[in-house]
């Protein structure tokens, strides 16, 4: 999926399998001074990131408890899908700068 910061292209976050999740910085916005990190736990200082679980940053953005109950039962998700929760809940209103779009392959 895209990562944008206040609508603007940040990077890209994959799933590799349930255990292996990968951030990268796009070259624009890593090269561009101006461009904050999307995180503190992100910094500007790699391109690419890998992890074993969702990035706090990312997770953090996630429902909980019975909302999160409802919102996989209604979007037909497994509970422990945090990456597919993300997806579907992230692209449009969140809460501060970073929302969430799927890579349209062209």
């Amino acid at each position: 999926m895209e990562i944008y910061r206040n609508g603007t292209l940040a990077g890209t976050l994959t799933e590799e399998n349930r255990q292996r999740f990968v951030f990268r910085y796009d070259d624009n916005y890593f090269s561009n001074a101006n461009k904050p990190a999307i995180s503190l736990t992100l910094p500007k200082t790699q391109k690419e990131y890998s992890s074993r679980f969702l990035f706090p940053c990312f997770f953090n953005m996630l429902s909980e408890g019975v909302n999160r109950k409802l919102q996989c039962t209604q979007l037909h998700l497994d509970e422990e899908d945090n990456f597919g929760l993300l997806m579907a809940t992230a692209q449009y209103d969140t809460i501060g700068a970073i929302t969430v779009k799927p890579i349209i392959i062209k």
